[in-house]
This record gives structure tokens, sequence and C-alpha cells, in this order.
């Protein structure tokens, strides 16, 4: 029962991530830039969990270690400032499909980048047709049935950036969750995440004005992005990840543009078509698969 929990906690935030691009959009079209809108969302969550963790005994500002505390630094670029970075940009250099389609195909190369470094954590026999079916889903419900891809260098190898950003996300936490709690890593990632942001707006400095901040429309969606995508999503994933394991917690970003297209109907009244009922039902399938092992043997 409690591994059905942890699995339904993945598929929970990940549904969430898939609709954060309304609220990302209307704050666009509000004039915040993609930097800005990441920046604040990580602000208003590293501010709330810094608030949360400073009255706990168990409180510390630094890790054990300088090398922990590089390890740290690496999951704030690797799953924050970088990672937003490289997949924000690329759709101003490429097409929305191709960026959604690249970085959902991360969990891909997490398998293979996981499985170079832990043996106990290597997808064998059935649970590599299952990635792989997985990964077809992913294609078939993005590309919609219009399979061309309109490729460009720079855009697609952003967009790659960000694949490869959230694969080493999940390399890394996993000595992290060996050894700190979930609480302490979350608010680190937050941390450096901004911090790494600081070269970005000494080159690029400007902030909205304070009347754009103050207008509800604006707070509300700011509030949503740090207080639940941000603060709430990233603390339940990487608890999520530390008690079934990262590869069979980042394969639930597959589901990514199913519940994107799923808000997308519900909100927006978009059109669901026979080509994402065929790509669900793939992405399920493969879900099913690769988590045979990992349901059979435990975590790892």
């Amino acid at each position: 029962m409690n591994r059905f929990v942890y699995h339904l906690v993945a598929f929970l935030v990940v549904a969430i991530w898939g609709t954060t691009f309304v609220c990302t959009k209307l704050l666009l079209m509000a004039g915040l830039t993609a930097a800005q809108i990441f920046l604040l969302r990580f602000i208003i969550a590293y501010v709330m969990l810094l608030v949360y963790s400073l009255p706990r005994r168990s409180f510390h500002l630094f890790a054990s270690s300088w090398q922990d505390e590089l390890l740290m630094a690496g999951l704030g670029v690797t799953g924050g400032s970088l990672y937003f970075l490289t997949e924000n940009s690329s759709m101003i250099y490429t097409t929305t499909t191709n960026t959604s389609l690249i970085v959902c195909l991360s969990p891909l190369f997490a398998s293979a980048l996981i499985a170079l470094f832990y043996r106990s954590q290597r997808l064998h026999g059935i649970q590599i047709v299952g990635t792989l079916m997985a990964a077809l889903g992913v294609a078939v419900v993005v590309l919609n049935g219009h399979f061309v891809l309109h490729l460009s260098p720079l855009g697609d190898a952003l967009a790659f950036g960000a694949c490869l950003c959230w694969a080493f996300y999940s390399l890394l936490m996993i000595p992290a969750n060996q050894r700190y709690r979930t609480l302490f890593i979350t608010r680190k990632v937050f941390f450096y995440g901004l911090v790494f942001m600081i070269p970005y707006f000494l080159i690029w400095p400007g902030m909205p004005s304070l009347s754009v901040l103050l207008r509800h429309d604006v707070v509300a969606n700011l509030l949503f992005l740090g207080c639940v995508a941000s603060m709430l999503c990233f603390l339940l994933w990487n608890w999520a990840m530390k008690k079934v394991g990262e590869v069979a917690v980042t394969n639930y970003v597959y589901f990514n543009p199913v519940t994107t297209v799923l808000f997308a109907w519900l909100i927006l009244s978009e059109r669901i078509t026979l080509y994402f009922i065929i790509g669900t039902i793939l992405i399920l399938g493969g879900m099913y698969l690769c988590n045979m092992r990992i349901k059979g043997t435990g975590k790892k």
C-alpha cells in the first residue's frame, strides 16, 4: 500500500508540473521574462522552506563536508538554474513540440546514466522494452500525427541540454538521498539554483516593475509556481525518489505531455485525438513494464 502512495505522489507531481505552462504563459504575457519567473518562484520556495526549517532542531545551514556541499551545488545547477534556462531558452530558437519531445525523453538518459554508476539500478530485458515503449508513447502524444520535426540546431541542442540536466539531477540525488534528509536537499536545490542565476542577471539585469508584481493575477500565478509547483512538488519528488528509487520516479516524466494535453482539454477546450489515446496507452504499458522489477525486488 505504501509503495502505491509513493508512485501516486510521483504521478501527481508530474500532473502539476504539466499544468504550469498556463501560469508561465500568463506571466510572460504580463511582461515577465522566463529568467525573472524562475528567479521569483525559486525565491518564494526557498524563503518558505527556510522559515519552516529554522525552528527545527535538525536545522543546519551547510552539508557535513565540502564534497557534499559541492554535491548540493550540482543539484541546484542541474535541477534548477541550468535546467530552466536551457529549457525556456530552447523555445526561443525551436518549436515547443521539439522542446517538449526532447525534454520528456530525460528518463531514457537518466536510466542509462544511472546504470553506468549503479549496477543495482540497471534495467534489463522487459524493463528496457518498457522504457522504449513509454518513450515512443511520448513521441506519439507530442507529435500528434504530425511526424515532421523542424530541426533547429541551437534550439534542439538547448532542449537536449535540459534533458541531460534532469538526468544528472536524478543521478546526483542517489548519494544525496543516502546521506541527507529530503527537506535539507530540497532547500539546498533552491539556494544554489538562485546562486547560479547571479551571473545571468549581471549580464542581463532587470526586474519587472512593482506595479506589475502587485497585480492580482501575477501574484496568484507566482504563488502557485513558488509554493506548489516548486516548494511542494520538489519536496514530494525528492521524497518519492528516496522511497522507491531514482529510476522509477524519473520515469514518471513520461506522463508530462499526457497531463499537459488533459489540462489543455479541461481548461482550454482543446481536442483529444486518437494519437493522444494511442500514445497514452503506450506510456501506461511501458511504465507498467518498467516498474515490474522495481516492484518485485524493492528499491535497488
